[in-house]
């Protein structure tokens, strides 16, 4: 190998609000040596979301591990096998695992995903969070044709293909949330969204009425709080809630962390709430990529997404995907 060192991500200090790049160091390190049935992977792309805010916290409720302070953080990454020590795979074959936030990962074999550079057109698309948003829209909501769907947080990673593929299922009118015109406006050109709702326009149970007078379906929720309250509002009977994500209150720093909801109105009309994670999920994964590679060969499918050059710039792709800066994922160059 000719590189001896590589780079990595640490983290420097717990937030206390809104994520600052003083809360990582960027450290040189020796490349690893890989033990026994370990591999050393080079990463070339590595993905970040909003759950990592919650994850540098010293506690949370997440069902994910926390990151440690003063140790690099991690996430979905891919790269390519440099040392393979007889592990069954060999130099150069593609990977995904959990250890981004470095240029250089040593993994059990056993992390390490070997992946087929032919089924998606782009191997970014490993890294989209597509899973969630098809576990959310199969399983959660169960979407069914002529359903009218409400997607919360619908420019981010999850709700940009969330919309896409409640469109798949035969949904009829697809009504997205997020926080500013323009977005907005990108949603309906380019993602096929009906109607939008702005956070910050209005109150969001009116904007939600006008855009589905004749009341939601199902729903797709990334963020809880007022746009949770507005959906059950709306909801007709028998509505299907998906509760993926809760942004309002995993951002909320010292703010409310719940949502006060109708529960009168939840028993009297039959709307089911379900909480859907990937973890319970994972057969979907298989299903949603070949789904993926065909949709996104066919057009029927994109994915959007930002891309940033260079591991100093992870830092900055958290805070401006938490920020709400870019529509859909946000991924990092290695």
């Amino acid at each position: 190998m000719t590189n001896r060192t590589h780079r990595e991500v640490r983290l420097a200090a717990r937030p206390q609000g809104p994520v600052t790049d003083d809360l990582f160091e960027i450290v040189t390190v020796p490349v690893p040596e890989p033990g026994p049935g370990q591999v050393l992977v080079r990463n070339t792309l590595m993905g970040v979301a909003a759950v990592m805010r919650t994850q540098m916290d010293e506690t949370s409720e997440v069902p994910v591990p926390g990151f440690g302070l003063g140790e690099p953080l991690y996430g979905p990454a891919i790269g390519e096998v440099v040392t393979a020590n007889g592990t069954g795979l060999v130099p150069g074959d593609l990977v995904q695992h959990n250890s981004g936030w470095r240029e250089y990962a040593v993994l059990d074999a056993t992390a390490a995903h070997r992946l087929d550079p032919g089924l998606l057109p782009d191997p970014a698309g490993y890294l989209s969070q597509g899973p969630t948003a098809w576990m959310g829209v199969v399983r959660g909501a169960e979407v069914r044709p002529g359903d009218t769907v409400f997607v919360t947080g619908a420019a981010g990673g999850v709700g940009s293909l969330a919309g896409q593929i409640a469109r798949l299922r035969g949904a009829t009118r697809i009504i997205g949330s997020t926080g500013s015109p323009e977005k907005a406006d990108r949603l309906r050109a380019e993602l096929g969204y009906d109607a939008v709702v702005i956070r910050g326009a209005g109150p969001v149970e009116e904007q939600l009425r006008a855009a589905a007078p004749e009341g939601i379906d199902a729903l797709f929720d990334n963020v809880g709080g007022e746009q949770l309250q507005a959906a059950i509002a709306v909801a007709v009977r028998g509505a299907r809630f998906a509760l993926v994500g809760a942004l309002a209150g995993q951002l909320a720093g010292a703010g409310p962390r719940t949502t006060e909801i109708d529960t009168l109105a939840v028993i009297s009309r039959g709307i089911t709430l379900r909480g859907v994670a990937l973890y319970d999920h994972r057969d979907l994964i298989p299903e949603w990529l070949t789904q993926f590679g065909r949709g996104l060969r066919d057009g029927t499918l994109t994915f959007p997404h930002t891309r940033l050059r260079g591991i100093e710039q992870a830092p900055r792709a958290l805070r401006e995907l938490i920020g709400g800066r870019h529509l859909g994922a946000v991924l990092v160059e290695l």
